[in-house]
């Protein structure tokens, strides 16, 4: 028998220097690399928009001046009569309300063609990602613009528009709760015999509802926002009677429709709010008042719940607490029936009837809209007549008198005013967003202080903002790029605080431990866990900036919006054409760069 001897171990010992000189190094991937150059390429490029387009602290304190001229013009802010108010308040609810339910309808196709796990196979899911891509891109001004020219003025070609425009957000937001579900109850249905309809109405719906009802109600309160522009190309309701007002240079009723505006945006917000935690149960995820004041009360009432059980359980005999803490919550108890008919006809509790009440209320809310709107539903049969002779003024494309060179400055200046207005944002947003986090706001009141700044800021809508600024500092890109930046600090703030609170406590508590400061463990714990997180945000306006500066152009706010805005007043649909093809090719490559980015940088 051989004895096996233990070659002894030989344990050397090195200093740290020369264990991390040993430790294999990690690779960077090229793609990594390319995406950090564009990303500080698209940094530097944010800086020169910024510097070019000249906003200084100087230039608005000198601007000063205007501001008071202007609000000596306005002087007491007069309100329309309560008839025409009401009867235009309801008009721009009604047409909103149809043109989401509208894109609620058409979407619910495409979302199923684009999900992964219901689609029949990838030539659609690329084609319905494409269509929503495509109705994303084209703004909804855009769309009003050609449906005005097809049917009778009034509320159709604003439904419309706002129906077409926002199937590309709901169907991508339906198609990726599609891809989330369970896919056990569809499993089981198809296992019976269930055809792909019956999988669906039965195994998939009853399981993305509560995502869809949300999804469709935060929608709305967009399109709300959103329906004040349209009222610059024609558009029935409360946009159009302001803009006639400050085009007329009555400035005080023109402050009188913002200031109504506004607080319709506030009641819409509250009121769907409402309906999300009603109908659903959970607190809305809003970033308006609305949606705060809901999540407010909804914490308040929670609290007061669980003082009440306090209360009750301290309050109970010790005899009666044992068989009360092992018997099943009444909310969680599986119910039981003693026969099958039973079981199919289900109890009216608190829950069901809440729910039976909000859908009829809703039902009604859709007719009386249909009913005030008095949609002219001939024109849908007849429509099919204009579609030529419409088609053949905006093909084939051109710039008209302006020329080439022209048009692509102008799409490089709203480029330029979505970048600019973004890095303010951004800078702004850290100072804010950050102190607003519950792991860095150094107290209670001040968090509380820096939430309570972010709603009030998201609360304005861009569009009134940029009118107030144009008419004080004049048209032009500074307007544009300051409205877009002060909205873009109450959207881009409160998203860096939410992903500054979900950082991971474990380093944070170590360098407390060794003594950090809290600026040490800002900067070196909280900001580098949650900086992907921030660019995909800080992508995600930069998107949503290079549309709404589209958009703010039209009102005066400097870039191919005023273009565009001028070839629609004279009639020059083929440079209409031209120029929306310039904003969807920009659009498009802005969403690639961004979905990239957010790819490699998760």
């Amino acid at each position: 028998m051989t004895a096996v001897t233990e070659r002894p171990v030989v344990r050397t010992h090195r200093s740290p220097e020369q264990a991390v000189a040993a430790a294999p190094r990690r690779r960077v991937s090229p793609e990594r690399v390319a995406a950090g150059l564009t990303l500080v390429a698209l940094a530097v490029l944010a800086c020169v928009a910024l510097a070019r387009i000249d906003i200084s602290v100087p230039n608005m304190i000198a601007s000063w001046s205007n501001a008071e001229h202007f609000f000596q013009r306005v002087g007491t802010v007069r309100f329309p009569d309560a008839a025409t108010l009401l009867q235009q308040t309801a008009l721009t609810v009604g047409l909103v309300l149809l043109g989401t339910l509208l894109a609620a309808v058409l979407s619910v196709p495409v979302a199923y063609l684009a999900a992964g796990n219901t689609s029949p196979g990838r030539g659609w899911i690329a084609a319905a990602r494409f269509v929503s891509v495509l109705t994303r891109a084209i703004p909804d001004v855009v769309l009003a613009m050609v449906f005005v020219l097809m049917f009778t003025i009034g509320p159709l070609p604003g439904i419309l528009a706002i129906g077409i425009h926002s199937i590309g957000m709901i169907s991508k937001l339906f198609a990726d709760a599609i891809e989330q579900i369970d896919e056990g109850p569809r499993t089981a249905i198809r296992a019976t015999g269930g055809n792909r309809l019956q999988q669906f109405t039965a195994g998939v719906l009853p399981q993305v509802l509560p995502s869809w009802v949300a999804t469709i109600l935060h929608r709305n309160d967009i399109n709300l926002r959103g329906s004040v522009i349209l009222g610059y190309v024609g558009i029935v309701g409360l946009g159009r009677e302001m803009s006639f007002a400050f085009k007329s240079l009555d400035y005080s009723l023109g402050i009188g429709y913002a200031i109504v505006i506004f607080a319709l945006c506030v009641l819409m917000e509250i009121v769907s709010s409402s309906v999300r935690a009603a109908m659903l149960g959970v607190a809305p995820a809003g970033r308006g008042i609305g949606a705060s004041a809901i999540r407010a009360g909804m914490r308040r009432r929670q609290a007061s719940g669980e003082r009440r059980q306090r209360n009750s359980a301290t309050a109970e005999p010790r005899a009666t607490a044992e068989p009360r803490a092992t018997a099943e919550p009444r909310s969680t108890a599986t119910p039981r029936f003693a026969t099958p008919d039973d079981a199919l006809r289900r109890p009216w509790t608190a829950a069901r009837v809440r729910t039976t009440v909000w859908s009829w209320v809703a039902v009604l809310v859709v007719i009386g809209s249909v009913v005030v709107c008095d949609i002219a539903w001939g024109d849908l049969a007849t429509v099919w007549g204009k579609i030529p002779p419409v088609a053949a003024q905006f093909w084939p494309p051109s710039f008209g008198s302006y020329g080439a060179g022209v048009m692509f400055s102008a799409m490089f200046d709203t480029v330029a005013i979505a970048l600019a207005a973004t890095l303010l944002a951004l800078v702004f947003s850290m100072v804010i967003g950050s102190f607003a986090a519950r792991n860095v706001a150094p107290t209670r009141g001040v968090r509380a202080g820096a939430r309570f700044l972010l709603v009030v800021v998201r609360g304005i809508p861009e569009t009134i903002l940029a009118v107030v600024l144009i008419v004080i500092t004049g048209l032009g890109a500074q307007a544009g790029t300051l409205a877009l930046a002060f909205g873009g600090v109450g959207l881009l703030g409160k998203l860096v605080a939410d992903s500054l609170e979900e950082v991971q406590p474990g380093p944070e508590r170590a360098l407390t431990a060794t003594g950090a400061t809290r600026f040490q463990r800002y900067a070196g714990a909280t900001v580098p866990q949650g900086i992907r997180a921030m660019i995909g945000h800080t992508f995600y306006l930069v998107d949503t900036n290079i549309r709404a500066a589209t958009i703010l152009g039209i009102v005066g706010g400097g870039g191919i919006g005023y273009y565009l805005l001028n070839a629609a007043q004279g009639s020059n649909y083929a440079s209409v054409t031209g120029i929306v093809l310039m904003i969807l090719v920009t659009v498009l490559v802005v969403e690639g760069i961004a979905m990239w980015m957010r790819r490699v940088f998760r």
